[in-house]
């Protein structure tokens, strides 16, 4: 197979590792994919469903077979899971993730696979959801969206391109970055955002007409919430990797909130609605860019 391979050991079969594993099963890009979970019920979904071929709760019993393995787990697992796996990979087996913070993940790759930088290329493939566990896997979830590789300076040019390869195979966009360019532009349109709605819900939730609040909730609370249902564990992981750029992205937003309240305290109409027609405007911006490319 071109620019394929024989086996691909996915670790966390669900909504990104098992939409890769599928979509590329679907190009003939993987012959073989072996996915490996701590949840047996899970792994066992993803063999009936044919998301995988094969599955394991031992990654370093299968990691000696693989020529590319793709870690979709949560970032605070990564550490160990590389460890587990480096001495039974083949020197040639190629290593990538799907992990949404890349300066930690890089540091992971230095700790635990130093010889095997060459072929490492730390990856984020922009394709999130609410949606998890290996019946959320699907063929198209990655078309037209967009991939971020942030490969280091050790990794082989022809290796990131095999995995750019295999990514344009799912239908992705390829997008180039270092680790610290990535962080801080997601710091900026995802983490902040996830961490602004679970606070919300938190403070609605601790309120003492909580009930009556949610019972009167209508789409305006749906649209701006639903990430709030995204899984706990990913993003407390994220929050503390990604530390020193949402700091920084929640200080700024802090100063922005502080500014609305003293308009809205002196009953500054005129700067408020100044302030909302911007925002608007760069949000209509955005989505119709969104639109055109989706």
């Amino acid at each position: 197979m071109q620019q394929g391979m024989d086996t691909l050991v996915v670790v966390g079969v669900g909504l990104i590792g098992g939409s890769f594993a599928l979509s590329l099963k679907r190009a003939g890009m993987a012959r073989h994919v072996i996915g490996v979970g701590r949840t047996r019920e899970n792994l066992e979904r993803a063999l009936e469903l044919g998301v995988v071929d094969e599955i394991s709760q031992d990654l370093a019993e299968v990691a000696g077979r693989a020529d590319l393995v793709l870690l979709a787990s949560p970032v605070g697992q990564m550490g160990a899971l590389m460890a587990a796996m480096a001495p039974r990979l083949r020197p040639e087996a190629v290593v990538t993730d799907a992990g949404s913070t890349k300066g930690d993940v890089v540091e992971l790759y230095r700790r635990h696979l130093p010889s095997q930088l060459a072929h490492c290329v730390p990856a984020h493939p922009i394709a999130g959801s609410d949606l998890s566990g290996a019946a959320a896997a699907q063929y198209g979830l990655y078309e037209n969206r967009k991939v971020v590789l942030t490969p280091l300076p050790e990794t082989l040019s022809s290796v990131s391109e095999r995995v750019a390869a295999l990514w344009r195979a799912c239908g992705a966009e390829i997008h180039c970055m270092t680790a610290e360019e990535h962080d801080a532009v997601f710091a900026t349109v995802s983490h902040l955002p996830h961490l602004l709605a679970f606070a919300y819900v938190d403070m609605v939730a601790g309120k003492a007409d909580a009930e009556r609040c949610f019972d009167f909730a209508a789409t305006g609370f749906r649209d701006f919430t639903r990430i709030a249902g995204s899984h706990p564990e990913m993003w407390t992981d994220i929050s503390l990797a990604n530390r020193d750029a949402l700091l920084e992205e929640l200080d700024r937003y802090r100063a922005g909130l502080d500014q609305l309240r003293q308009m809205l305290a002196v009953g500054d109409g005129e700067r408020l609605a100044e302030r909302f027609g911007t925002a608007r405007a760069a949000r209509t911006r955005w989505h119709q860019q969104f639109m055109r490319k989706g």
